[in-house]
């Protein structure tokens, strides 16, 4: 027996449900280099989208993975946002729909863009200081945004494709880490029943997504493995520039990358270090326990969940690590006092 949709997120199902279908041309975006949530959700929307006969524009801050595009229905959807004709194809639009971010500077080059269109925003992560206006569906008990749009569409009535059963199935799977992370919840299981039970080929999937990787991929992991640091509960791993370039690598090859440090005995808190154009440091926060990563990110500009975040901070690789590493550790300590630690 399937389980009824919950009121809290009912209410407002029933409010976005008929935006979406009034509109005839919608634009859809998602965070910065898009994961498996966001691009999953995009490519489900889409479907469902398509098949009640709307037209639709996928156009994202960062390009859409490749390693994902097979969750596409159609791929003539994406636009890069630096086409040329980007800005007068969005206008077209007559609504915007944000997924898996609920933040403005998480957009990017996407929110000058859509600024000036009717918004609705679908996400589970905390809210920040910088919220995207609109019409919002967001419930951060979520194991992710997939589990809130599979609740969407059973409301809705479907119909349902292929597409959309892949999709949501892929959201699931990567934000709770294969279903190994603790926001893997009875809730987030019986979505990922439903979608099985909707063609979603686990095996298949799973193999899509973990069981294909570059060559590149691993060099890059063996060129980063002798740059793996452990001080006071607190682990992490530096990309090397030089072999990220020279091997031609993608924000893609990441994936898992962080877990390296975070797997060790005794670590709370793993980290990735990379430096990127502009003079920028990405990192990755990752929590193995009660550190709330998600708030440590933010005093750096970033932000998440309480286990998995990201921040991008200008500045010197070696000083940015510096610095941060020495929030994390507060955090850590801050465990034994029952006290936060600033970013």
């Amino acid at each position: 027996m399937t389980d009824p949709v919950a009121p809290h997120r009912l209410s407002a199902i029933r409010e976005l449900l008929p935006v979406l279908k009034g509109a005839q041309r919608v634009v859809l975006t998602t965070h910065l280099n898009a994961d498996g949530d966001g691009t999953g959700c995009q490519a489900a929307l889409a479907s469902w989208l398509t098949a009640i006969g709307r037209e639709v524009l996928i156009v994202n801050p960062t390009p859409f993975p490749e390693t994902l595009a097979f969750l596409l229905e159609d791929r003539g959807v994406v636009l890069e946002v630096t086409a040329e004709d980007v800005g007068a194809r969005v206008a077209e639009a007559d609504l915007c729909v944000v997924v898996d971010t609920g933040e403005v500077p998480r957009i990017g080059r996407v929110h000058p863009l859509v600024k000036g269109l009717p918004t609705a925003v679908i996400d589970h992560h905390p809210p920040g200081d910088r919220a995207i206006g609109g019409i919002s569906y967001r419930d951060s008990t979520a194991a992710a945004t997939g589990e809130l749009l599979y609740d969407f569409f059973r409301e809705a009535g479907g119909p349902w494709t292929q597409a959309m059963a892949d999709g949501l199935y892929v959201a699931i799977l990567t934000d709770t880490g294969g279903f190994r992370f603790s926001n893997t919840t009875a809730g987030a299981l019986r979505a990922v029943a439903g979608l099985v039970e909707r063609g979603a080929s686990p095996e298949g999937l799973h193999k899509q997504v973990y069981g294909t990787a570059p060559l590149r991929r691993l060099r890059l992991l063996a060129a980063s493995l002798p740059t793996v640091q452990s001080e006071d509960g607190v682990a992490w791993i530096v990309v090397p520039r030089d072999a990220f370039e020279e091997l031609g690598a993608t924000s893609e090859d990441l994936e898992g990358f962080v877990d390296q440090p975070r797997s060790l005995e005794g670590v709370e808190v793993g980290l990735l270090f990379r430096s990127i154009g502009d003079g920028g440091v990405k990192i990755s926060f990752r929590s193995n326990g009660p550190v709330d990563v998600n708030e440590v990110a933010r005093g750096f500009g970033g932000g998440g969940h309480v286990r998995a975040a990201g921040a991008v901070v200008q500045g010197d690789l070696q000083e940015v690590q510096d610095r941060v590493v020495a929030a994390v550790k507060e955090a850590v300590r801050g465990l034994e006092s029952g006290t936060s630690a600033p970013g």
